[in-house]
């Protein structure tokens, strides 16, 4: 009896797999416990973050903390405390209080210290005109709550996003055990590199967002109500917590335009020709998608069209990578693109960090 013909193999290993086949049912069972999983998973993130609160809350007042280490204009300041309190915080024109003179820094601790003249006790004045960076700290904008139930509503919805960032390894864990079984090898293997780099480059925009760009929208949002006429001697907590968390959330998501345009290249809906060609529109969309992905301030918008519009052409010069016939060449090109990169950086960070002082000077002595 002659054998069974074997079936004929694929010309491209890369292109077999896909999980074992299943019945609409199977399916939507699978599917339901996806959800119960993904449920549970979220819920008790959600009660551990619930019970860090303070921890997040600290967290996230970092970058208000370290905005005081900003200037606003030609501003002094000068934080009043007595012992290890903080009384208030003033804020001068001028680098005097009724003819007392702060000296040349513009920010300048006034320390309140008891004194014993005979039987009276007085309180004697003692300027520190070169106070440490923590000293600095101690004088920003604090955080109040107006309304009772107002810390309750905020204490859920950190807990809520912390419980969402801390599953969320857990959650793609879940999706990739329903999905990955129904892809190919070759499917599988572009997901898996997408996945990886997407994670990375979105803790990467959170990053950026956290350290570099918070303090200074916070900064110059308190520079436009001064401009305005209007002083900012505490912000509400909710509105912060809810500026903060999206901005970071809207930052990371706008660092993953690469992995979506360079996704749409690998399959073929792309090349570098119309990368390059739609640039100028780009500039546009960029910022449309700044004022989507932040919240309403210039700032943030302005600084987010700018990251999107610079990621989009690294897109640009990735698919030129791809498409080039000689990698070697298009690697020392590359190469020398990045070096006069860093080189405009730094040269803008220099500029930044020397030359605005003395504009800031210039303008402050006119």
């Amino acid at each position: 009896m002659a054998a069974a013909p074997t079936p004929p193999r694929p010309d491209d290993p890369e292109d077999d797999g896909g999980g074992p086949v299943k019945s609409f049912l199977e399916h939507l069972e699978d599917f339901r416990w996806l959800i119960i999983k993904i449920a549970a998973t979220l819920g008790l993130s959600l009660f551990v973050c619930l019970y860090a609160v303070p921890t997040i809350v600290a967290t996230l007042k970092w970058p208000l903390a370290h905005a005081a280490l900003v200037r606003v204009n030609s501003e002094h300041r000068a934080l009043v405390q007595l012992g290890p309190n903080t009384i208030t915080t003033l804020r001068l024109d001028t680098n005097q209080i009724a003819g007392f003179d702060l000296g040349t820094n513009w920010f300048t601790v006034l320390r309140l210290e008891p004194v014993m003249v005979g039987s009276n006790v007085l309180l004697a004045v003692h300027l520190d005109k070169d106070p440490s960076a923590e000293a600095k700290l101690q004088g920003s904008t604090d955080l109040i709550y107006l309304d009772p139930s107002a810390p309750f509503f905020s204490s859920m919805s950190l807990a809520f996003y912390g419980g969402l960032l801390l599953s969320s390894p857990f959650i793609f864990f879940f999706l990739a055990q329903f999905i990955l079984p129904a892809l190919k090898v070759r499917e599988k293997k572009y997901v898996l590199r997408a996945a990886f780099v997407g994670s990375g480059l979105f803790l990467v925009g959170v990053a950026f967002c956290y350290f570099f760009v918070l303090a200074r929208a916070l900064k110059f949002a308190e520079w436009w109500a001064i401009w305005m006429g209007v002083k900012v001697p505490d912000w509400r907590a909710e509105t912060y917590f809810s500026f903060v968390t999206k901005f970071l959330i809207g930052m990371g998501l706008g660092f993953e335009l690469p992995v979506v345009i360079l996704a749409l290249v690998k399959i073929g809906l792309l090349d570098y020709r119309k990368l390059a060609a739609f640039r100028r529109y780009m500039v546009v969309v960029n910022l449309i998608l700044g004022a989507l992905l932040t919240t309403p301030e210039v700032f943030t918008q302005l600084v987010m069209g700018i990251v999107l519009q610079v990621l989009y052409e690294i897109s640009v010069w990735v698919a030129w990578y791809w498409e080039h016939p000689d990698r070697a060449k298009a690697r020392r090109a590359l190469l020398l693109v990045l070096i006069v990169l860093a080189l405009v950086a730094e040269l803008a960070w220099l500029g930044v960090k020397y030359g605005w002082p003395l504009v800031q000077q210039h303008w402050h002595l006119k």
